[in-house]
């Protein structure tokens, strides 16, 4: 059956004019329907919180109070979005367009073919760079081999060669099983056997690479407050649960936090104790593809496995660019920048996965520009009010403070440019849509080798911890589509590149610089945080002005690269460190010496460093409530 979506235009709210306070977006949704008392009586929605459970309870009883939740009902058609203020100096004023007459779609497509050649020409620039580097390092390491040395930094390789002989005889054990129709007795006891073996395909396919270690993943679309249609991964053991139908993972409408589905609670297992919600976010140019590449390593499934109910979020345009009513063509469907991504991005997936699970927190996970967002949002001037549902974030890599690689030559040549340059070099819709046009027309095999040349020498690291043998999947989920809004807050001349921290100006921030020494051992979880999170007095031991988060702020849980030339971690366990945000209670931090950027989800040990300590710090951090009526993951403490 075919739903139809009403049309939803944005305006401006009059109350807002009024008052003389700076206008906020209002969503308004419009459709044939007879007239409602204006005055209606609300319908409160029962508590479905899982923190008042007792201990004596049945998770069977837990599980069918979370599924007797009525959906909440909402009351008004429209939905005011969080006011993003216009005169931060950390986050550049977006242009404003109007809808496009005639005149102004051919100017826009003018302004996109010249942004076309003038970005072409930067990234063969790049490319070609990167494709010297590429064959300096290519010859260097045959001329290793020549003299019979190994290849430097490589230190996994001995596991390498295991792995490829391990993965060449499940290839044929998989052929052999096809033959005989039948599994054989080992492949019978398997908690999760593959569903998918051979040869790898190199495809842009999470649920692809789920199967071929047991597991299988569904799609969500999930409709933003402003209109975007973003995609939401749900990952699961086929034995356990049985995927939705279309028509329940459709968009629901803008509207976020609006209670648990009874209907999705109803496809679980009442036998089994439901799996705690974990929602996993990407970083810059990626998608939450990034978390599934590396095979039973790779963290989604490392999470999955062990007994999490794992959900993987992706921010909007990713890749398909989908709006409620604007069309890629539109340059408005393109004005937006990294407060648009935590503010509202990360609200509706947090808010859908609450709604698809009816648990009143979730632990999240987040990479790089996926930490970026979760920090601007939490901050006090934007949506402080997030943090009450989410039990931890887990930032690896944060992306708080800029590293070394900022003063790079081409970064610097970006950051030159003036904002109506900028535009003029990468247009005023998707940042450098030839990229993605690439990815769809070479074959997998080459696209993964040039993706890895270009990024590599993009953003300064290597592979030398990763599986080699997987490194082509890795770049089959990149880039995405992103505005160049957002790029020109990353890289433009005044946004991060500028400031060198996205929640401070460089200026005010100097006193940071001077950091003392950290070492690789994890500063674990205090049983005593752990077990009072959200009950202990968070009051400031002394006022701080200048502190960015508030009392709503989840705890932290950090994983820094030591090695990490893009972002500077370190600085940020300085500022915590020093008493500067005295409402945050980091549970969990821990500097990787040898890790680069992309080392804490690819690397051949991420699980040791990382992804253990993850599974535990998100078991004790979560509601008392919940850690009563979940599953116990396997592998915590």
């Amino acid at each position: 059956m075919e739903v139809s979506i009403p049309p939803t235009t944005i305006t401006t709210s009059e109350e807002t004019l009024k008052d003389g306070h700076e206008p906020r977006l209002v969503l308004s949704t419009f459709s044939d329907l007879p007239d409602v008392p204006s005055h209606s009586p609300s319908t409160e929605l029962p508590d479905i919180s899982l923190s008042e459970t007792v201990q004596g309870e049945s998770s069977e009883s837990i599980t069918k109070t979370l599924c007797d939740a009525p959906e909440k009902i909402t009351e008004s058609c429209e939905q005011e979005l969080p006011a993003l203020s216009q005169k931060n100096p950390l986050f550049p004023p977006l242009p404003s367009y109007e809808t496009p007459s005639m005149s102004g779609s051919i100017k826009y497509l003018m302004i996109r073919l010249i942004a076309f050649v003038l970005s072409l020409s930067f990234l063969t620039a790049i490319f070609v760079g990167a494709l010297s580097r590429t064959v300096w390092t290519v010859l260097g390491n045959v001329g290793l081999r020549l003299r019979g040395k190994p290849e430097p930094g490589r230190i996994f390789e001995a596991e390498e060669k295991k792995r490829r002989l391990a993965r060449d005889a499940a290839h044929m054990e998989w052929h052999l099983r096809l033959q005989n129709q039948q599994l054989d007795a080992e492949q019978g006891q398997d908690e999760c056997p593959p569903l998918e073996g051979g040869k790898d395909r190199l495809v842009c396919d999470v649920a692809y690479y789920a199967r071929r270690v047991g597991l299988d993943v569904e799609t969500f679309r999930v409709q933003t407050e402003d209109g975007y249609i973003i995609t939401l991964w749900h990952v699961y053991n086929p034995k356990e649960y049985a995927p939705l139908s279309e028509e329940q993972r459709r968009e629901r409408g803008p509207e976020v936090f609006t209670g648990a589905n009874a209907k999705s609670c109803a496809n679980t297992n009442s036998n089994v104790k439901p799996r705690y919600p974990v929602l996993l976010m990407h970083g810059l140019l990626q998608s939450a593809g990034a978390y599934c590449t590396n095979d039973d390593d790779s963290l989604a499934f490392f999470l999955c496995k062990s007994g999490y109910d794992v959900w993987l979020g992706n921010n909007r345009c990713g890749m398909t660019p989908e709006h409620a009513t604007l069309s890629p063509s539109d340059p408005r469907m393109w004005s937006w920048d990294i407060r648009h991504l935590g503010t509202l991005d990360l609200a509706a997936l947090t808010s859908r996965v609450l709604y698809e699970t009816g648990f009143e927190k979730l632990g999240l996970v987040c990479h790089s520009q996926g930490t970026t967002q979760t920090f601007v949002a939490l901050a006090k001037e934007h949506r402080p009010e997030l943090g009450k549902y989410i039990s931890v974030f887990c930032a690896l890599a944060p992306a708080v403070y800029a590293g070394p690689l900022v003063r790079r030559s081409y970064l610097r040549f970006m950051s030159k440019l003036s904002p109506e340059t900028f535009r003029l070099f990468f247009g005023i819709h998707s940042f450098i849509p030839f990229m993605m046009a690439v990815h769809r027309v070479f074959p997998p095999k080459i696209y993964g080798v040039l993706a890895y040349c270009v990024f590599s020498h993009l953003f300064g690291w290597s592979d030398c911890r990763w599986e080699r043998d997987l490194r082509d999947r890795m770049f089959q989920f990149a880039p995405v589509y992103v505005s160049a809004e957002l790029m020109r807050w990353w890289l433009g001349g005044e946004g991060f590149a500028k400031h060198k921290c996205i929640l401070a100006p460089e200026e005010q921030d100097a006193e940071d610089t001077e950091m003392p020494r950290f070492t690789d051992e994890p500063r674990s979880v205090r049983p005593e945080d752990a077990m009072n999170h959200g009950e202990t007095d968070r009051t400031p031991k002394s006022p701080n002005k200048q502190s960015w988060y508030g009392a709503q702020t989840p705890p932290f849980a950090l994983w820094i690269g030591g090695s990490d030339a893009l972002v500077d971690g370190r600085k940020l366990l300085t500022r915590f460190d020093r008493g500067l945000e005295p409402q945050v209670n980091v549970v969990h931090s821990k500097i990787i010496e040898e890790y680069e950027h992309l080392d804490v989800l690819w690397a051949m040990d991420a699980v040791d460093q990382v992804g253990k300590e993850v599974r535990q710090v998100i078991w004790e951090t979560m509601p008392h409530g919940a850690r009563v009526a979940c599953r116990r993951p396997r592998g915590v403490n």
